[in-house]
């Protein structure tokens, strides 16, 4: 399965979002903000499949984290989670860029569905 980074400031959602993608064969690395993030996803001894972070977070947030990692990991498909329609919008601007907004709650299989999807071959944006 993939190798997946995800970044999310909120402990419960990221122990749910870890312990749901590990139940799907996942390996999962995650950490508490975008800043913790970018340094383990441009460490040149580290690969991931994809990135899932949350919009909102201290440090870096998930838009500035997936134009990075658009600009150093261009082929590494990027998925945005957020629970604010505000933030959903600002997102809009990187559909060429971003295989998905997942739209908190959520559920596991949701969750499941949006990294499957995200993880085939093809375009962003979709």
């Amino acid at each position: 399965m993939a190798n997946i980074l995800v970044a999310e400031d909120d402990g419960a959602v990221r122990d749910f979002v870890r312990r749901g993608l590990e139940l799907h064969g996942h390996e999962v690395t995650a950490v508490a903000d975008g800043g913790e993030a970018a340094q383990l996803l441009f460490c040149a001894d580290r690969a991931f499949d994809l990135l899932l972070a949350d919009i909102r977070m201290p440090v870096m947030d998930g838009i500035a984290l997936a134009l990075r990692a658009a600009r150093d990991c261009p082929l590494m498909p990027v998925l945005l989670m957020t629970g604010y329609a505000d933030q959903r919008e600002r997102a809009r601007e990187l559909e060429a860029i971003i295989r998905g907004v997942l739209q908190k709650p959520f559920t596991l299989e949701q969750l499941a569905g949006a990294v499957t999807l995200a993880l085939e071959p093809g375009e962003a944006g979709r």
